[in-house]
């Protein structure tokens, strides 16, 4: 039986903060929301989800992310635009980057709540 990823569930301490960072910086519209407790962004064909933590976590300090999952996200063109625009909106953005034998330009940013994004634009072929 073949399965497909649909959605991506980060547990957050301000839902709010983190939909409005999506929204504003990569312009994901919002399908679901309870507020400051749960909500969905359309992320292509995947959706992300933020929802609450629980209330032991909501004041842990883990900036930086405990984490161990990146989220990534292709861009067709304009990555080196779009990390300096993000630059100087403030995001905690990494230098652009190359590996030998991958086609692709990357970079890696943080969101307010330091979960690790990368950003993906593929050599033209």
């Amino acid at each position: 039986m073949p399965l497909s990823m649909s959605r991506l569930i980060l547990y957050v301490r301000d839902v709010e903060l983190l939909k409005a960072f999506y929204q504003t910086h990569f312009a994901f519209p919002v399908t679901e929301a309870i507020e400051n407790e749960w909500a969905v962004l359309k992320a292509g064909e995947i959706e992300i989800a933020l929802h609450r933590v629980g209330e032991p976590y909501r004041t842990l300090s883990n900036h930086g992310s405990m984490s161990n999952a990146k989220i990534v996200f292709t861009v067709a063109s304009g990555l080196s635009e779009m990390r300096e625009s993000l630059l100087r909106a403030g995001v905690r953005m990494r230098d652009l980057k190359r590996y030998d034998g991958v086609a692709q330009l990357l970079c890696d940013g943080e969101d307010p709540e330091g979960n690790v994004f990368q950003l993906s634009q593929p050599d033209p072929a």
